[in-house]
């Protein structure tokens, strides 16, 4: 998962550098945005994920791991399955649940507490 803290200070980065370089800068409210704020193509992000990657200090990170990340955190803020299939384009709603759908300890614990009340 990618550290909470990161986003803030990247954008704080973000935001100091932004006009100086770039006076036609659009801001559309992206992390990770093109030289002129808008959204890098696909292409161009293939080629400079590594290097954004380490200035945002995410070490490793795929830049899969980011979609990861979001869709695992969406569904742990119990966002319906349907709607994160939605956000992410799955085409079938067993495609978000097999992939992302990973149930946690403290889940498990809370499902079983629950059966053992319903018992006893």
């Amino acid at each position: 998962m990618v550290k909470v803290g990161v986003d803030a200070e990247h954008r704080k980065r973000q935001f100091a550098e932004r006009f100086k370089p770039w006076p036609d800068w659009e801001d559309h409210g992206l992390v990770f945005p093109s030289r002129r704020g808008t959204p890098i193509e696909p292409d161009n992000l293939r080629r400079s994920w590594s290097a954004i990657r380490e200035r945002a200090g995410l070490g490793p990170t795929r830049f899969h791991d980011l979609r990861h990340t979001g869709v695992t955190l969406l569904l742990d803020l119990g966002t319906p399955p349907h709607v994160v299939q939605e956000i992410v384009g799955h085409s079938a709603i067993e495609v978000t649940m097999t992939i992302y759908a990973h149930v946690s300890l403290d889940e498990k614990r809370k499902a079983l507490r629950k059966l053992g009340e319903a018992l006893g």
